[in-house]
């Protein structure tokens, strides 16, 4: 059985994931955790509840979702893992965008050494997501998808009442419309989605009250 612990984070409101099993193997999705209390709470639970991360898992390279990358690196020697289509970001947005934004950024930016692509499985314990590709948000924006728990976790994609914003490095309208409706084809109605910002939902609610969608392009 997988279990989720979301940390809501830093100034943007953005929601870290750590998932585990009963193996306590843990990935770790999205770790924007930014203030010494919210990065020291992060750890706090990983050691108390004995957990052992294996994977740093980006559903895409936007700087509000991988604040506390150095900070697992440091801790856990893990890299940050994104899909390929985001390594522009990463190697040459990011850096610039995080300077305008702060004067005197504190922390390391660690790269990754392995870059995702679709259709990829990633393992933890005895269970794994599936890698899907979902491009809009940003070039590289994908799905993590565990079939076998009913879950997936869709970063900026799509939020329970809303859709992620295309005017972002490298976001593009009409791709994000389409793997939104993708998504809502491909994924059961019952599956819950952890999105990177608000509450978590279901493919179901999302195509019955998502005011973004309901009545728009995709359907």
């Amino acid at each position: 059985m997988i279990n989720i612990k979301k940390y809501m984070v830093n100034s943007f409101e953005e929601c870290t994931h750590v998932v585990w099993d009963e193996t306590r193997e843990a990935v770790i999705i999205d770790c924007g955790v930014y203030k010494f209390g919210e990065r020291e709470r992060l750890i706090r639970f990983i050691e108390e509840e004995h957990l052992c991360p294996v994977r740093l898992l980006l559903t895409h390279a936007h700087h509000d979702h991988l604040y506390g990358n150095d900070l697992i690196h440091e801790r856990y020697g893990l890299l940050p893992e994104v899909h390929k289509d985001d390594e522009w970001i990463m190697k040459e947005h990011l850096p610039i965008r995080i300077a305008q934004i702060y004067k005197k950024y504190p922390y390391d930016i660690p790269m990754p050494e392995h870059y995702l692509t679709d259709g990829e499985v990633i393992s933890f314990g005895n269970h794994s997501f599936k890698v899907i590709h979902t491009p809009g948000h940003s070039p590289g924006s994908v799905f993590f998808y565990c079939e076998d728990e009913g879950i997936a976790f869709s970063g900026d994609t799509v939020y329970d009442d809303d859709i992620g914003s295309s005017n972002l490095a490298g976001g593009n309208y009409d791709q994000l419309m389409d793997s939104i409706d993708y998504i809502l084809q491909l994924l059961p109605d019952d599956t819950v989605i952890y999105p990177g910002h608000g509450k978590k939902t279901t493919i179901g609610q999302i195509k019955e009250h998502n005011r973004a969608i309901i009545g728009g392009p995709i359907f």
